[in-house]
């Protein structure tokens, strides 16, 4: 069956113009222009389309998106689970949320006791989901999807006593870095405590430590460039410096 612009729209539940700034960045162009000028979408185009809304609701970015669909290895099969248990997992936080509401309702009129832990229920899902959005997929070609569950479980199992720490850890590593990067040495004793606050971080995400992997990480912060981003935005080359002070702490390059 085909489609104009406006009832692939209608039935999609998205704007005529969404689907023209999809055709416009390429992410999605029509089967055809009939003679009138009309944009036709065919089945193939129908199917891209409920690909991409899908990754839209679990919070992909439109460029990444694209790159995802025009891969030679991409599997719509396999794409259509991984969404099933993204969409399940996202159900599972907005059901950990409902009833963490409840109990505060609850708990807020004197009906029952609710415990520190159980306030902070469903937020800790929603940061899992976040890093597998936006670094599962090389977290887990990179070290496998075992390792990948184990530390979403570690999240899972944290205490708000845990959960605060792996906070207030992330901050003291970066305000460390970016004192240490002002002496230009990585070798440095604050460079070297920037490491090592790095590796009690990592530790709470990570079910085992070695030194191997804890370089690879760091080597990835300056191979993908949102890692690299997220600490040279503050102050470029942070990410270079960081990788340079735990390939020494660890001593592997």
């Amino acid at each position: 069956m085909e489609y104009t612009v406006r009832k692939l729209s209608q039935i999609a539940g998205v704007s005529t113009r969404t689907l023209r700034y999809y055709d416009e960045i390429g992410i999605l162009k029509p089967a055809r222009v009939n003679s009138s000028g009309y944009r036709i979408y065919g089945q193939t185009e129908v199917d891209r389309l409920q690909n991409i809304l899908f990754y839209r609701e679990l919070g992909v970015e439109l460029e990444q998106i694209k790159a995802i669909l025009e891969s030679p290895s991409f599997d719509r099969i396999k794409a259509l689970q991984e969404h099933r248990v993204k969409l399940l997992e996202k159900r599972e936080q907005l059901d950990q949320l409902i009833s963490n509401v409840d109990k505060t309702i609850a708990a807020t009129e004197g009906g029952i006791k609710m415990t520190d832990q159980e306030k902070f229920e469903g937020f800790k899902q929603r940061l899992i989901e976040d890093n597998e959005t936006k670094y599962g997929k090389e977290v887990r070609e990179k070290y496998g999807d075992k390792a990948a569950d184990a530390s979403n479980q570690k999240i899972k199992g944290m205490t708000e006593e845990q959960f605060d720490e792996v906070n207030r850890l992330r901050e003291e590593v970066n305000e460390t870095l970016y004192t240490a990067f002002k002496t230009g040495d990585p070798a440095g004793e604050l460079a070297q405590k920037a490491a090592d606050l790095h590796r009690q971080w990592l530790c709470y995400y990570w079910e085992s430590y070695s030194k191997e992997a804890h370089a690879g990480v760091a080597q990835m912060y300056v191979d993908d460039p949102r890692f690299t981003a997220y600490y040279d935005e503050r102050q470029p080359g942070a990410a270079a410096f960081l990788r340079d002070a735990i390939f020494i702490y660890t001593g592997i390059k």
